[in-house]
């Protein structure tokens, strides 16, 4: 409010004296710095932003009682007690300007959109919010519970106990996530945001390398992205409250019947103990076909939440870049299409042949077929997002999108560039044309496990990555390659 009164009068004295007396400079000034300490350099053309606001909150989301857990076809039973708890953080901000935003993690296999819709709604309800300027992303760990109608046929047949829990589990999950974000607006103060990369190499790719070849040989094959994207919120007084950071890799290092945030929650756990007073938010980034290797056991899990831990303090000792207080952002819903679907008889090909949740896909789907029911030709909502904090932008994007995206946008845009995947709605694995030509489990029958009629249609990595590109160039950003 001091900004917005102060500055007319500058502007209204200039018009009617020439010139601000030295003296009104030097109240203006100081009054502006008492109000919120240092500030970044804005940009050019915006003097008079001057700083941001920023508030976190964090509340506990590990289910009360043992229910079904997400992630794996193999388990056969409920959950039985946890390693540790499961959370959701919100980090709001608020530009010089009066632009809002907030970015919610949660520790959480990924959200379907029937369940997003509900929490952006009311989010956006409350705080008078665009849909771009909500984010809502999950860290993938296969050890938190069943509350989607993804990867619906990866499970057996649940009983009616398993699905009150499951359906009262769900309402708990949108007012705690809808409460927390809440409490990270009412928590904002002035802040300072910087942005800054590591390094941590724990992540393989799980298509090019087997577990033996991994523990075996030094020589691993196939791309990977081993960038930490950081960024750090400091109150004006320095002190560390919020840390944001991803990893592209998947939360598989355990697959026990304990609730945890696996690598992924043990990273948050150490960041907390050590920057105490601190939120540690992570966001997972292009990590479909990358894997934590070698793994399966708690204390691999640990190693690698200390070691992803230790290459986001090193960032945060280190230089990193301060952000001016400026937001815009950017969002598109894109109509994905998929190929044509299998016969009936490949379909009863795989109910005799596959596994068994490769099974259930194709009994599914016989079963509407002979029902009259056309199959789904398009996936229409896939979710493109972007923000611009300062010099940083951040992508976001839905689904479980493979490294190539990662590589190819930061090629094209900007190695600088932060990519977030598993955000807003996770509907399926997302290959590049790489994948989608060579198949497997990332480029068709992960499909099975999404419930969707068929892989998709080729195409699919540059109508993403046009939208990206559409994106950025609205923020502003200049293309690195022609």
């Amino acid at each position: 409010m001091r900004t917005n009164f102060l500055f007319p009068m500058v502007s209204t004295y200039k018009k009617k004296a020439g010139a601000v007396p030295l003296l009104a400079v030097c109240i203006i000034g100081f009054l502006c710095t008492a109000t919120y300490g240092q500030r970044s350099k804005p940009a050019s053309g915006n003097q008079g932003i001057l700083s941001w606001k920023a508030g976190a909150a964090s509340a506990i989301i590990t289910p009360e009682e043992n229910m079904w857990m997400s992630g794996y076809a193999i388990r056969d039973k409920p959950s039985d007690g946890k390693l540790h708890d499961l959370w959701v953080k919100a980090l709001a901000l608020e530009d010089g300007k009066g632009s809002k935003a907030v970015f919610i993690s949660t520790d959480l296999i990924g959200l379907s959109r029937d369940l997003a819709d509900v929490i952006f709604e009311r989010i956006q309800t409350a705080h008078n919010l665009r849909r771009s300027q909500v984010i809502l992303s999950s860290s993938h760990t296969h050890s938190g519970p069943v509350v989607n109608s993804n990867l619906r046929l990866i499970y057996p047949e649940f009983d009616m106990e398993q699905r009150q829990k499951i359906a009262s589990y769900r309402t708990f999950l949108i007012q705690t996530v809808v409460r927390c974000a809440g409490q990270a607006f009412q928590r904002m103060e002035p802040a300072r945001l910087a942005s800054g990369t590591g390094i941590s190499r724990f992540a393989v790719n799980r298509r090019n390398n087997t577990p033996e070849e991994v523990l075996n040989s030094g020589d691993l094959k196939g791309p990977s992205d081993h960038t930490v994207p950081v960024l750090s919120v400091r109150s004006l007084r320095g002190e560390l409250k919020t840390i944001l950071f991803g990893y592209a890799c998947h939360c598989t290092t355990l697959s026990n019947n304990k609730w945890n945030g696996d690598y992924a929650g043990y990273t948050q756990i150490e960041l907390e103990k050590k920057y105490s007073g601190c939120v540690a938010m992570f966001y997972a980034c292009c990590a479909g076909d990358q894997n934590p290797e070698p793994r399966g056991l708690i204390v691999q899990a640990e190693q690698y939440g200390l070691e992803l831990a230790a290459a986001v303090s090193s960032v945060i000792k280190g230089p990193m870049r301060e952000l001016a207080p400026e937001f815009a952002s950017e969002y598109r819903e894109l109509e994905l299409e998929f190929a044509e679907p299998p016969t009936d008889e490949a379909l009863k090909t795989v109910a005799r042949d596959a596994p068994e949740w490769q099974q259930r896909w194709a009994r599914h789907y016989l079963r509407e077929r002979s029902e009259g029911k056309v199959p789904q030709k398009s996936y229409p909502h896939y979710p493109v997002q972007s923000w611009k904090m300062g010099r940083q932008v951040l992508i976001a994007l839905g689904g479980e999108v493979v490294v190539d995206y990662s590589i190819r946008i930061k090629n094209e845009w900007g190695s600088d560039l932060f990519v977030a995947a598993y955000s807003n709605d996770v509907m399926a694995y997302i290959p590049s044309e790489r994948v989608l030509a060579e198949g497997g489990y990332e480029g068709e029958t992960s499909m099975n496990a999404y419930g969707q009629p068929s892989v998709w249609a080729g195409g699919i990595e540059n109508k993403i990555i046009d939208e990206v590109g559409r994106q950025l160039k609205m923020l502003g950003r200049i293309r690195k390659t022609p």
